[in-house]
Formats: structure tokens, C-alpha cells, sequence
């Protein structure tokens, strides 16, 4: 049960993401194909892949990560304190910082991650982005092999659904829902193209992607039974 789970034996996560170049036309004419293709579904007749391209951040082969926030709690006895951190600028350079935070403070058996709709975007999205940089995988993000209760990685959407494989339940709904302050109060996620492309405002992206990591853990705590974070507990880095 996560009644069980030593809060301080968890890393909270969330990514952003955007297209690899601002603009469709910056793509080479394979790729271009490639994306017409990858997303015949999803468009259909009612966009052209060119019209379609401001939503390839979503897609791990034709996006790019540009922001990992991460927060962990750190407990000095009664006193309760949740350390947030960004991760920015060069992909390469994220992926491997993120890793070697990874490796050095969350290796160990014990430690899990944790994110909203983490199993399905964050945790493969970070993995695939690594192996196309010749990254190798932390062990925390190299699932081969493991069976499904071995996999170190918690995901407060598959909590919340308790067994029930029909929904989706987005962050903002569910930060409302629990009486959570909402993460989504500048931002949301679809508004990200264009604030690093267009805006150029990095310092906003990371803002946004640091509310979110801070929400998926007062999600965690909610679902424990905790009381959530106060103000003054959060402290960024």
C-alpha cells in the first residue's frame, strides 16, 4: 500500500516537450513523410501535416525534452520539506543531468518514480529520448525484462484509477477534484510551443513544469491520507 511507502524514497517528475525545430518546413523531406504518416490517424482529413506540427512535441520521435522538474521530500525530524529542482536549456544535457541525479540519490531498490500518466508519456518519453542521444539507460529507466511488479515507477493517474482502464483523468481535473491548487493557473500544456518558440520564455515553461511536479505529489499525498504541502515546505533550487 502507498500508506507504506517512505515519502523520502520517491522522485516526483514532470517533462515538457515541444517539436525538434519550430517550424515543419525545418524538417528534412523523410521526416516530413515520416510525420505525414505517424499521424494520418489522428489528423485525418482535417489537417495537413504541416498544420498538424505544432503537436509533435507529443510524439518522442519528433519532439525534444526541454525542461525535467524532479522534487523529493526530505524529512529533519517533525519537519517536513519538498525540494524542487529544473532540469533545462540542451536536451543532451537535461537527459544527463536528470541521470546523474538519478544514479547518484535514487539507484537503490527502494526508490521509485513517480509522475501523472508517467508510465504512458514521462518515464518512455525520457528512455527514448536518451537511447536516440546514445544515452545509456539509468536501471531506474531500463524496463527489459523486468515483470510488471518490478518496474520502480509510480504513476498517480493509474492510482486513481483503480483498476478501471477506461478514463483518463488529466492533472487539472484531479488537482480540483481533491481540493488541490491548481498547477494550470498560467499555462497548460497545449500554450508551451508556443512560449519557447515564439515567446523564447524558458523561465515560464519551468515555472509551469515545477507547479506540476509539486501537484503530482500533493495528488500523492492526498491519496495517502497526508496533509498537503504548505507553502512554506516547498522550497526551489
Amino acid at each position: 500500500m502507498i500508506s507504506k511507502l517512505n515519502l523520502e524514497n520517491l522522485l516526483f517528475l514532470d517533462i515538457e516537450t515541444v517539436p525538434e525545430t519550430q517550424h515543419f518546413s525545418e524538417l528534412d523531406d523523410t521526416k516530413q513523410s515520416l510525420w505525414a504518416v505517424k499521424t494520418q490517424y489522428q489528423r485525418k482529413d482535417e489537417f495537413t501535416p504541416e498544420e498538424f506540427y505544432d503537436r509533435a512535441g507529443i510524439w518522442a520521435e519528433f519532439g525534444k525534452i526541454i525542461c525535467i522538474s524532479v522534487g523529493y521530500f526530505n524529512y529533519q525530524g517533525d519537519i517536513r520539506k519538498f525540494r524542487v529542482t529544473s532540469f533545462y536549456g540542451d536536451e543532451i544535457t537535461i537527459l544527463k543531468d536528470f541521470k546523474n541525479l538519478v544514479i547518484t540519490h535514487f539507484s537503490q531498490s527502494k526508490h521509485l518514480l513517480c509522475a501523472h500518466n508517467g508510465k504512458e508519456f514521462d518515464f518512455p518519453y525520457i528512455a527514448r529520448r536518451m537511447i536516440i542521444h546514445n544515452i545509456e539507460l539509468p536501471y531506474k529507466l531500463n524496463l527489459f525484462g523486468k515483470k510488471p511488479w518490478e518496474v520502480p515507477h509510480l504513476d498517480t493517474l493509474e492510482l486513481w484509477k483503480f483498476g478501471d482502464y477506461k478514463t483518463y483523468t488529466s492533472l487539472k481535473l484531479l488537482t480540483n477534484v481533491l481540493g488541490i491548487p491548481s498547477p494550470k493557473d498560467d499555462i497548460d500544456g497545449s500554450e508551451v510551443y508556443g512560449v519557447y518558440y515564439e515567446e523564447g520564455n524558458i523561465d515560464r515553461i519551468i515555472n509551469y513544469c515545477e507547479k506540476d511536479t509539486i501537484a503530482v505529489a500533493q495528488i500523492f499525498l492526498r491519496l495517502r491520507g497526508d496533509a498537503l504541502l504548505e507553502d512554506e515546505e516547498i522550497i526551489k533550487i
